[in-house]
């Protein structure tokens, strides 16, 4: 089929809950792809913060061809090496001493609230209300969207699970005020990402870290944008000198192939037994091999560095065009996670970027969100600018 029919058959066989840009991609490779009738574009959304090695890396690319050959799925009623080896790699490189595998993003966030309602069961004397931040993004099973502060996201799906409210985010003496004697957990992302890439001031989530200790709650940090290396330490928490109870993980685990994890202490890991939680897909071999291979990827010398390289960079090009444009409000996020704050709606130069060979992605009606692989390179970034500075001046 060409793109005409491609794009005919999507729009008749598919349920209609995305707004596709009308183009077929067919192949990538780095920080590139090319669509259907052979042009390149240059990726500045990696599926949306999923292809942080690029597309089609080799050393993942040979992962998965070697597990597919050997072992692909069984249950979890069994052991297996891949899941295993990624399971010790992420307890050995971060705060947690126990992993839950799972799909993805939202599944993870599932995930951290039934560990935190069953913790606050077991240990907190049945508290169970989760304090979650104004304009964040936890996904979309129907927990994750009313753990998630934006009212869009819940219209039409009332009555939502109760046992959830909502903060402004960056504001400690909101929070103070709202733990309540239900109150058994904080759910807030490092960086706001889906939010309009919103970065906290420096001391705020050590401010959280210390009401969940005096109050004795659990923190819960939704990794699922920020981690694997996007802002160019492995988890965003290591930027502010804390570490979670419980930490959420998906997009980059499995660098394009559908992987999630929840990381949690041993003490509260421990309400989670036999039985209170499972999936059948978590910790498919598949989907495992693929992350270890992106794992060891990220942990090699010199690639996180040039990932907080690259996105000094980037930010420092972005602000360079404010003086020629300004429609341009703010510039801000960390390593390869950055948002340009527009005064006019941004859906409209997605899609003459779009025209012009970049991706970019638009959140909030008005930030540009750039989320490239971490492998980008100056010519790339130099090549956004280029097109912006074109776009913006139309």
């Amino acid at each position: 089929m060409n793109k005409e029919e491609l794009i005919a058959a999507s729009e008749k066989n598919i349920v209609g809950t995305y707004r596709r840009q009308p183009v077929v991609f067919v192949r990538g490779e780095g920080a590139h792809l090319w669509d259907i009738d052979g042009k390149e574009y240059v990726d500045f959304v990696a599926g949306i913060a999923v292809c942080s090695l690029g597309h089609s890396h080799p050393k993942v690319v040979e992962a998965i061809c070697r597990q597919a050959g050997t072992l692909m799925h069984v249950s979890n009623l069994y052991y297996t090496e891949p899941q295993v080896r990624l399971a010790s790699m992420l307890t050995a490189n971060s705060f947690a001493d126990r992993v839950f595998f799972c799909n993805s993003g939202a599944e993870a966030n599932e995930a951290a609230i039934k560990l935190a309602r069953k913790y606050g069961h077991d240990n907190l004397g049945g508290k169970y209300e989760i304090l979650t931040m104004k304009g964040s993004f936890h996904g979309r099973t129907l927990a994750a969207i009313t753990a998630t502060g934006q009212e869009k996201f819940h219209a039409g799906f009332a009555p939502l699970p109760e046992g959830f409210r909502y903060v402004p985010f960056d504001d400690v003496q909101a929070l103070e005020k709202a733990v309540s004697e239900k109150t058994c957990a904080v759910l807030l992302e490092p960086i706001q990402g889906e939010g309009g890439v919103r970065v906290p001031d420096e001391g705020y989530l050590k401010a959280v870290r210390e009401i969940c200790d005096r109050r004795g709650i659990l923190m819960i940090l939704d990794e699922v944008q920020t981690g694997m290396g996007r802002t160019g330490k492995l988890f965003g928490y290591e930027h502010y000198g804390v570490a979670p109870d419980i930490m959420t993980l998906a997009k980059a685990l499995g660098n394009g192939v559908p992987a999630g994890a929840l990381a949690a202490t041993e003490r509260v890991a421990a309400a989670f037994s036999p039985g209170t939680h499972a999936s059948t897909f978590g910790g498919n071999p598949l989907a495992m091999a693929a992350a270890v291979a992106t794992l060891e990827t990220i942990l090699a010398d010199g690639f996180l560095e040039n990932c907080a390289k690259m996105g000094a960079y980037l930010q420092e090009r972005l602000w360079s065009l404010r003086k020629n444009h300004p429609v341009i409000q703010e510039v801000r996020g960390k390593g390869l996670l950055v948002g340009l704050d527009l005064s006019v709606e941004g859906n409209s130069v997605v899609k003459a970027c779009l025209e012009r060979g970049v991706l970019v992605n638009c959140t909030f009606d008005h930030i540009l969100r750039m989320v490239p692989p971490l492998v980008v390179t100056r010519p790339d970034v130099d090549k956004l600018v280029q097109v912006l500075d074109e776009v913006l001046e139309r």
